[in-house]
């Protein structure tokens, strides 16, 4: 059995909900065969999240992280190729923080890369039917901070370790005017399921282009 710790956020910014902990539950309620999964809610707060993260992975003892967050706006599942070393709040975290030009670990490389091999995550999901696609970037929020963060642990105390991040489009009730792209729960999950899968299978990337121009 694969040990699978999954992350979802609580919800943020005055939404009711959020996405990622939505999919993260039905995920651990039903996992995929062969695997034994762990989900834990983080807070979305610069380092109360970090220190969440640490303590789950201290006590899952897992072999894979998969890190979930919230991208409203953008229109399917999109796996995080890089973190960067920078907390910069747009707006405040739940606990009113709002970190501007500060780094996740001071004194840490400037960025790491996701230990999964993305580009197959990003084609198992589109194999399931659902979009998909690699992101450049994570932002520079909680989610950012959090994917950081693991890519630092994994780097400094856990180097067996595999882990990664990905972002989930709204929630179907949180656009209520439909003027946003939305992704219903079980579709999630069920990305999240082929995410896990080919994170467990693959250790060899796909080579295929995958990139942006901007």
């Amino acid at each position: 059995m694969t040990r699978v710790l999954l992350t979802g956020f609580e919800p943020f910014a005055g939404s009711a909900v959020n996405p990622s902990w939505q999919a993260v539950s039905l995920v651990a309620a039903d996992p995929p065969p062969g695997t034994e999964v762990t989900a834990v809610q983080l807070a979305c707060v610069f380092g109360t999240a970090l220190e969440e993260l640490s303590a789950a992975v201290a006590e899952a003892d897992p072999d894979l992280v998969l890190c979930v967050g919230q991208a409203g706006g953008r229109p399917g599942v999109t796996v995080e190729r890089v973190a960067i070393n920078v907390d910069d709040a747009r707006i405040p975290d739940n606990a009113g923080r709002q970190p501007i030009d500060a780094p996740v670990v001071q004194g840490g490389p400037a960025a790491y890369f996701a230990s999964l091999p993305v580009k197959a995550c990003v084609a198992a999901v589109r194999e399931a039917g659902i979009p998909a696609a690699v992101s450049q970037t994570a932002g520079t929020f909680v989610c950012n901070h959090v994917f950081y963060g693991l890519a630092h642990l994994i780097a400094t105390e856990r180097p067996a370790l595999r882990g990664g991040f990905v972002h989930l489009p709204y929630a179907p009730e949180q656009v209520v005017d439909g003027a946003e792209p939305a992704l219903p729960a079980a579709m999630a999950a069920d990305a999240l399921r082929a995410i896990i899968g080919a994170a467990v299978n693959t250790r060899t990337d796909l080579r295929v282009a995958e990139g942006a121009t901007h």
